[in-house]
């Protein structure tokens, strides 16, 4: 395939899954806005402590949809149609489980969960309602993204887009009419996130109904599923595939609510319930730049894949150096913007005009996102490993930017800078990782030759 090809193709996808993206992210942001103009600084407290349970069940769909999914598309180039088949009948049967977790915590547990993360008598029963509802509607979430991934795989990628755009838009005028017509508050603005997903796959269904897709439903082997087929069949097999495939997934996710949770008990000790609204701001932003970063490498992922899957490693390689240069150009931008507009996006969620959250945001924003540009490079970098079979170094590469740096980083640097160590924190792992990443990726090419 020439490189002309190999451009229009990667723009294509890349584009297609950066807009989608960026509007599946704002189900989290839309409500962050319209709850600091409904419920102030007590909201988007009780909004920041809930997040990162929402961040567990993005990341789970997501693990099990861009493995299931990276799984399909190297077996689709391989033509080997009924191994692909079997790895998303593997993708349903895991993520109907993991979701069945989530929603008996939502039944039995939101309470104490909500107590374990943070939550005071001021906003406690805000956030236990934020909580619930989120977990209650796990099983739409995690589908949601499952669905998205194999479209995405099936040479779909506007389909794709189109579904998690739709169902975004619908979460923002939802949110409006739930918590200001309507007066339904906390309540109303989960609702609203709720709906979002089902409204997505609703918009995915055609593509289903119309029989467009080539994925289907297969058991493993004939006669059906069983528990014995499952331990010593390829039932067991096809899950190892797409776990190792998704986990960087889950852990670039898992790991944005675990930096939330150290993030919002570090702040608390030092600026209260006004710090970890501020630090909500930047929370909120941060899922929406890494929303697009994910966006690229959910877009070339596909594309990497299939190329692997026929053994044209070369193509690989051009889509890898699309994918860095176009993160390197959009992270200019966003900082550029994040830099001279901080004192704007600060005052758009500061309703009450509170002087000190104000403050600490700006600052917070200005330093935090130093470390965009290497947390781009990161996701990427993952997801290029996991698409080419090689999803050691994307393991290690997630980990020590989910938890092995940034958990110690936040904790011992707001000993000597408080709050602009918090701050610093975030950027200093990413830089460090991406160190580690460039080694791993240097190996790898001299490996190849």
């Amino acid at each position: 395939m020439k490189k002309k090809d190999c451009l229009t193709d990667f723009a294509r996808y890349a584009s297609l899954n950066v807009a989608g993206m960026i509007g599946l992210s704002c189900y989290i942001l839309a409500d962050t806005f319209f709850v600091s103009k409904a419920l102030g600084a007590n909201g988007l407290t009780a909004l920041n402590l809930a997040i990162p349970v929402y961040n567990f069940i993005n990341g789970s769909g997501l693990m099990i949809g861009m493995g299931g999914g990276t799984r399909y598309s190297i077996l689709k180039g391989q033509k080997n149609d009924r191994a692909a088949d079997q790895a998303f009948t593997a993708a349903v049967f895991l993520t109907a489980a993991i979701a069945a977790v989530f929603f008996l915590l939502g039944l039995t547990a939101s309470g104490p969960l909500i107590r374990l993360l943070g939550a005071d008598g001021t906003v406690y029963e805000m956030s236990r309602v934020y909580l619930q509802v989120i977990l209650l509607f796990s099983p739409m979430f995690m589908l949601n993204n499952l669905l998205l991934c194999f479209v995405r795989n099936d040479g779909a990628p506007q389909r794709s887009m189109a579904a998690m755009i739709g169902g975004s838009l619908s979460n923002v005028v939802l949110d409006y009419v739930f918590m200001f017509p309507l007066g339904m508050g906390i309540f109303g603005a989960v609702l609203a996130t709720g709906f979002a997903p089902v409204i997505s796959m609703g918009i995915l269904s055609p593509f289903f109904l119309k029989k467009r897709n080539r994925f289907r439903l297969r058991p493993v082997s004939p006669g059906g599923f069983s528990l014995q087929r499952f331990f010593h069949g390829g039932w067991l097999g096809q899950t190892g595939h797409i776990l190792s495939s998704g986990l960087p997934s889950l852990i670039t996710e898992v790991s944005s609510g675990i930096v939330i949770i150290v993030f919002n008990a570090v702040i608390l000790g030092l600026q209260g319930n006004t710090g970890v609204a501020a630090y909500g701001v930047i929370a909120n932003l941060s899922l929406v730049v890494i929303a697009i970063y994910t966006g690229i490498a959910q877009g070339v992922q596909p594309l990497m894949s299939g190329a692997h899957g026929t053994g044209e490693e070369g193509r690989v390689r051009i889509y890898l150096r699309y994918a860095l240069m176009t993160m390197l150009l959009l992270s200019a931008a966003i900082y550029a913007g994040v830099f001279f507009g901080a004192g704007g996006i600060a005052a758009i969620f500061n309703s009450e005009k509170n002087t000190l959250l104000q403050r600490i945001a700006e600052t917070g924003l200005r330093v935090y996102f130093t470390g965009c540009v290497f947390a781009g490079f990161n996701i990427v970098l993952s997801v290029f490993f996991t698409s080419t079979e090689h999803a050691l170094p994307a393991h290690i590469l997630s980990l020590l930017r989910g938890f092995f740096i940034i958990i110690p980083a936040a904790f011992l640097l707001p000993l000597a800078f408080g709050m602009t160590g918090v701050w610093c924190a975030f950027p200093l792992t990413e830089l460090l990782v991406s160190g580690i990443g460039a080694a791993f990726l240097v190996r790898a090419s001299a490996v190849r030759r």
